[in-house]
């Protein structure tokens, strides 16, 4: 197969061109583009999908179909083939004496990678992997810690399910040179290496997070003020650049040093990762658009997120900015200059926080330039809640959205025999053609 490195190595280059150029490139207006292939994913029984990769981890599936594999999206090496990630797997909130409970209607169900393939109107699954621990046992996508993570309950929230140290949240996926995978979790947040079989090599979570009980290894390498992570919004972007580095995206803004500064803030954090190295050797400072201008008509800040993150030359990425019903495409460009790691910026005790500082550069913070490249809302036939993005020939972009495993919210996501009420959103994947 080929990995990131080879791709951008043959057919990114000339997206590069593209993308990342020079003064040319900053005087254009942003693209225009339009969609010329749509596939989507036919209903697959969500048992029978996990039963055929671990068998019996799944007894009642509530009439689930196979979903949410539109976490993230790589190029497998073969025209119109894909890498594909699950999430957690189905889940949603069911409001009880006026509190969110998060359910999970499925809790045998196991993240996995899926290759796919578009045939036609079409998304096939070729293979799928299965994500396990040390010793072959499903990591299963539950909460990790009672005093972190938002408590498990069944489909109806009535009846409390146990935290799972190895449960994955899975997001972003690369493939490297090596045939291995990288993936990005928003529990811990967490870098998560994967051996081509789908064993976990590794888990990087931040210092001081402390998470025991695992059958996998588990590195505290990440800096600790990631510890103050949204719940839900964890690392959910990832990218992987020629050299092999691994750029990973926080999905919102850190709650620091509060809930409401967080959830206020338009000013999120991507880091630097050397697989070689092991270890952090960057951060950067990202700041969003206001959601009005992502999404008009939106207005609330919290709705603002990065799903995904694309290396398109060898410090250059696509950042995706959206919400549930939006989405653009920045360029920028990782510089020396820019990196904060380390710095009071990384401290809790540092006052104002860089969540907390309405204009970031004004106060001397180096913010990454960005600019726009692609604005999906003028698209049409794009899909909503767009979380995969691969950009495969100088020309082509390919989108996926996360469906959710056709999961809603509240007491009504299921049917008196308790199975599912689908929404009948579908994951597709969309080819768009850009000029």
């Amino acid at each position: 197969m080929l990995s990131r490195i080879a791709w951008v190595g043959a057919a990114a280059l000339t997206a590069a061109t593209l993308v990342a150029s020079g003064a040319q490139a900053h005087e254009r207006p942003p693209v225009q583009a339009k969609v010329v292939g749509t596939a989507t994913l036919p209903d697959i029984s969500l048992g029978a999908f996990s039963n055929s990769l671990i068998r019996h981890s799944v007894g009642n599936d509530r009439k689930v179909d196979l979903g949410g594999i539109g976490s993230d999206i790589f190029p497998a090496g073969r025209p119109g083939e894909f890498w594909t990630i699950t999430d957690r797997g189905p889940n949603g909130q069911i409001k009880i004496d006026g509190a969110n409970r998060r359910t999970f209607p499925v809790p045998g169900f196991d993240p996995a990678i899926v290759r796919v393939k578009v045939d036609g109107t079409k998304l096939r699954v070729l293979s799928a992997i299965p994500i396990t621990t040390r010793h072959g046992d499903p990591v299963t996508g539950l909460s990790n810690q009672e005093s972190r993570d938002e408590l498990p309950y069944t489909y109806d929230a009535s009846t409390r399910l146990a935290v799972n140290p190895n449960g994955l949240d899975t997001e972003g996926i690369v493939r490297a040179n090596d045939g291995t995978f990288w993936l990005v979790d928003e529990y811990g947040p967490s870098l998560v290496h994967i051996s081509s079989r789908g064993r976990v090599l590794a888990r990087y979570v931040p210092k001081g997070l402390n998470l025991t009980g695992t059958d996998y290894p588990v590195i505290e390498a990440l800096p600790a003020i990631f510890l103050t992570r949204k719940i839900n919004r964890g690392f959910e972007g990832l990218a992987q650049l020629p050299g092999g580095d691994l750029v990973l995206a926080l999905q919102s803004p850190l709650l620091n040093p509060s809930k409401k500064i967080g959830e206020a803030s338009l000013t999120t954090r991507l880091v630097r990762f050397s697989p070689h190295r092991g270890k952090v050797t960057a951060e950067y400072v990202y700041r969003f658009d206001p959601v009005g201008v992502v999404d008009p008509g939106e207005d609330k800040t919290t709705e603002l997120k990065i799903s995904s993150v694309i290396a398109v030359g060898h410090e250059t990425l696509l950042v995706q900015e959206r919400t549930d019903n939006a989405a653009r495409l920045h360029r920028v460009v990782l510089r020396d200059r820019d990196n904060v790691l380390g710095t009071k910026w990384d401290d809790t005790a540092t006052a104002p926080s860089l969540e907390a500082l309405a204009d970031p550069v004004a106060s001397g913070v180096p913010v990454l330039a960005k600019k726009l490249f692609l604005d999906l809302n003028t698209v049409a036939g794009a899909p909503k809640k767009i979380e995969g993005v691969a950009l495969t020939s100088k020309h082509t972009l390919v989108v996926i959205n996360d469906n959710d495993f056709g999961m809603t919210d509240g007491p009504a996501a299921f049917d008196a025999a308790c199975n599912l009420v689908d929404s009948n959103i579908e994951t597709t994947l969309v080819t768009i053609r850009l000029p």
